[in-house]
């Protein structure tokens, strides 16, 4: 199919499938027909492992939603389809550059769609121009101006043609044909200018020149003076890291017990102030070593160095998670918790990632290139699990359980609770859960979250 037909195709889809709906199955829906068309519509050579992989992942991250219907399986649709038709239109190029890509894309939607001698066929164009005006606009225009013609002389006339009302959203429609427009566009037709090919070219992951011609970062320092700067200020941060580590668990574990709203904000504080410091260590260590520098003879106490500073970062977040599991085993899960482990488990596979460039010579874009995935499979795993269902179940383990939180801030644990409603012999409880799942059951079918249809 050309690319004008792949916008019109999607654009129809969209409006039929959202027209008078609420977010459900409907999105599922697009995300695997846009799957599946790239899937068809992409030359076999294109196939490779990394292209299947992102198909598979749409399909899937479209069949959370439709099934969750949340935020989280949402943004994972979202960034899966367009990782796809990234990777589908250029292999070549990092897939970090995904998001400035699309970004630029969408401010620039506007003027691209004007020019349509880019992306309609050239033979066509005034051809379909002309079969629009003959087959629609002329008898359309003529039809109006009789019917007001003929309405002026007969009463009965005009109350059959005018004097009717049709149950149709011209705004809900037009809305909907603009964002479907606009999302097919920037799906099928999406630009790439020229300078993102000259960034592509820095974002290697191997350095570009030969460990010979390692230079200083600045050219008014020669090389043995950054590795004297870089040993200096390392030596000096590890001593303060070692420092803070030891106050940080004092304040942790040994200092008298808070009540639990101080526990909570003490903790969410400590945990924002080690994932700053990780990103900050990281930043260090691309500064001193973005030249290769690790390969230089002299520079082997500043790798020692900056290794040990990275494992006591490691030591860093390590406390911090043995404090947010306390917190959990006292006071139970939350999302904000789930989120602080995973965001810590983010920061140890990016100090992980360092220590390998460091340790096998790579530039500072191999961290970049390796944690967009990182990123990525973190989207996926929150958009395909029911954590809701998860931290609900081991709460009510608990003596402390908040029925209120549950009820009111967690999503799709209805089982859990019915059957906590039942033990109770909550029978109030029992009544709001059944309800709710009563109202989601009568949406409509393109509406639907296919959670609620699993309660019989």
């Amino acid at each position: 199919m050309k690319t004008h037909q792949l916008i019109l195709l999607s654009t129809v889809l969209f409006v039929t499938i959202f027209y008078g709906e609420d977010l459900g199955l409907n999105l599922g829906i697009l995300g695997i027909f846009y799957a599946v068309l790239a899937l068809v519509t992409s030359p076999e050579k294109r196939r490779d492992p990394i292209f299947l992989v992102l198909f598979a992942t749409t399909v899937f991250s479209s069949m959370a939603f439709a099934w969750f219907g949340d935020f989280a399986s949402f943004l994972a649709v979202f960034t899966s389809a367009f990782l796809l038709a990234f990777q589908k239109k250029r292999q070549d190029l990092r897939n970090i550059l995904v998001i400035p890509v699309f970004v630029l894309n969408f401010f620039t939607f506007p003027y691209r769609f004007l020019q349509f001698e880019d992306w309609l066929p050239k033979n066509d164009r005034m051809e379909s121009f002309k079969k629009v005006i003959a087959v629609v606009l002329i008898p359309l225009l003529l039809i109006v101006a009789f019917v007001g013609v003929y309405a002026l002389g007969s009463e009965h006339f005009s109350s059959v043609f005018l004097d009717f009302k049709i149950d149709f959203n011209f705004w809900q429609f037009f809305v909907l044909g603009v964002l479907g427009l606009f999302l097919a566009f920037n799906f099928w037709n999406f630009h790439i200018p020229q300078f993102f090919h000259s960034l592509n070219h820095h974002l290697k992951n191997e350095f570009s020149s030969e460990p010979k011609n390692t230079r200083p970062a600045f050219p008014f320092l020669d090389l043995n003076t950054e590795v004297r700067s870089g040993i200096i200020s390392f030596t000096a941060l590890n001593v303060l890291l070692l420092i803070f580590i030891i106050t940080f668990n004092y304040e942790q574990f040994v200092e008298i017990s808070k009540t639990p709203s101080q526990l909570s904000a003490e903790t969410h504080n400590r945990v924002y102030a080690v994932i700053v410091s990780v990103v900050m260590a990281v930043l260090v260590i691309m500064f001193y070593f973005k030249k290769g520098l690790n390969v230089d003879r002299n520079s082997k106490y500043l790798i020692t160095l900056t290794k040990t500073w990275i494992f006591l970062n490691a030591v860093l977040i390590l406390s911090a998670a043995a404090k947010n599991a306390e917190y959990v085993l006292n006071l139970g899960f939350t999302y904000k918790r789930l989120a602080v482990f995973a965001f810590l488990t983010l920061s140890i596979i990016g100090l992980i990632t360092t220590f390998l460039k460091i340790q096998n010579n790579k530039a500072n874009a191999y961290i970049f290139n390796h944690m967009v995935w990182y990123f990525y499979g973190t989207i996926l795993v929150s958009s395909f699990f029911n954590w809701g269902a998860f931290l609900t179940s081991q709460n009510l383990k608990k003596n402390n359980f908040d029925l209120h939180y549950h009820l009111r801030s967690v999503n799709f644990n209805q089982k859990q609770l019915l059957l906590f409603a039942v033990k109770k012999g909550d029978l109030k409880l029992a009544q709001e859960l059944e309800k709710k799942i009563a109202e989601e059951k009568r949406k409509p079918f393109l509406s639907k979250i296919i959670y609620y249809h699993k309660f019989n």
